[in-house]
């Protein structure tokens, strides 16, 4: 693959990075501008989305024809990472999660017709969104089989009954994305829906707690008791639930691994930033050679990351599945996030510990990468059957 960007792309590149340098990272520093949350105040966010739109620096990963810029998942790749060099970016630019993701399958499943109901509102930032299908009490997590919340025909509707929990964005969100068992099949026994907040027969539960900071509606516990859904409002056939979701979190995951290296470049940037200026024992930090192997070590994992998180957006380009590539990068660059919040809060000292820098935000923000989409334990184990599978073949070369 060639590794340069298309000029369209790295111009648009180059006017996000002044977009956040000017717009964004000045409004951090203020604890005025955040909400209970640790997140920046949704009134301040909404008119840096206004400006976002007015720059014509808008949803790029949708269609031109619905009001986005269509860069492709290479092209993604390098513009997520520049908008999350601060955390607040990618919502900004309305490719934070987990409307992309939600954005991103609709697009893909849904009919033209059902477009300007339920795709075009979150396209246009008019509505956000949340995908329902982790659930408590032994149900789905990482194995779907295990789904109990069902959706049952009466003839009329189908019947929603069962629980959520930890839905991402649910307190707020106007469209909901729903998993339910239709079936016990172990492959097609899931089916997909759409259902709008303004329906009877839900109810969030409550806003769990979490140990960081969190995106704008939390990640919330939802009950479901009757919640009626038209057929008309089903995605794909009834027993492609599990395509849904398959189609949905290939590219949904590797968008995180994009926005965590903004943010491991940001976490760099600072301590570089620190290292160059603190005196210790007559000569700046950054002369040290033990400073200088923690930063090394921390700049090639982000380096690595980038290298594996755009093979795979190259191969989602080609029309690949890319499982074991996502897989990869998503192992990869939750450790690597993890890695360069850390080294920057060492490197840093007293200083990174404090609220004086973004990094202790991104410190307990960067624990869940290693969860969420698929907890890496998980990801090690598709690498594995892919690796007993294909065995030397998992090393070819594309030809």
């Amino acid at each position: 693959m060639d590794f340069q960007l298309a000029p369209e792309v790295e111009d648009l590149r180059r006017r996000v990075a002044e977009f956040v340098a000017h717009e964004i990272l000045p409004l951090e520093g203020d604890p005025n501008l955040y909400d209970d949350h640790d997140n920046l105040d949704e009134s301040v966010i909404a008119g840096l989305r206004d400006k976002a739109q007015a720059a014509g620096l808008w949803a790029f990963q949708m269609p031109r024809e619905y009001g986005g810029l269509d860069v492709g998942v290479t092209g993604m790749a390098a513009l997520y990472e520049e908008a999350a060099r601060s955390p607040f970016g990618p919502v900004v630019f309305n490719c934070a999660p987990p409307d992309d993701g939600n954005m991103v399958v609709l697009n893909k499943v849904l009919p033209e017709e059902q477009k300007a109901r339920w795709l075009q509102p979150l396209i246009d930032g008019k509505a956000r969104s949340a995908f329902a299908m982790t659930e408590p009490d032994n149900g789905c997590g990482s194995d779907p089989s295990l789904t109990y919340t069902t959706a049952e025909w009466n003839g009329e509707h189908w019947v929603i009954r069962g629980r959520k929990w930890f839905i991402t964005g649910a307190e707020g969100a106007q469209t909901f994305i729903l998993i339910a068992k239709t079936g016990d099949d172990e492959r097609k026994g899931l089916t997909a829906f759409l259902f709008d907040a303004e329906q009877s027969g839900w109810a969030i539960e409550r806003r769990i707690p979490i140990m960081g900071p969190e995106e704008h509606g939390g990640h919330c516990e939802l009950s479901f008791d009757g919640l009626k859904i038209p057929d008309e409002n089903r995605l794909l056939q009834v027993g492609d639930g599990l395509k849904v979701t398959q189609i949905r979190l290939g590219t949904a995951r590797l968008t995180h691994c994009m926005r965590w290296l903004g943010l491991s470049q940001r976490c760099l940037e600072i301590a570089g930033d620190y290292v160059e200026n603190r005196m210790s024992f007559g000569i700046p930090l950054g002369e040290h050679e033990g400073v200088q192997w923690m930063l090394g070590e921390a700049a090639k994992d982000i380096h690595i990351g980038r290298l594996l998180t755009m093979n795979a957006a190259w191969k989602l380009d080609q029309g690949d599945f890319a499982r074991k590539e996502i897989s990869m990068a998503k192992i990869h660059v939750a450790d690597t996030l993890h890695k360069a919040a850390d080294t920057a809060i060492q490197l840093c000292g007293a200083r990174g510990y404090s609220r004086d820098t973004l990094l202790e935000w991104i410190y307990r923000y960067a624990r869940q990468a290693r969860l969420v989409d698929g907890a890496s334990e998980v990801h090690k184990m598709v690498l594995s059957r892919s690796y007993l599978k294909d065995k030397r073949d998992f090393f070819r070369w594309g030809v």
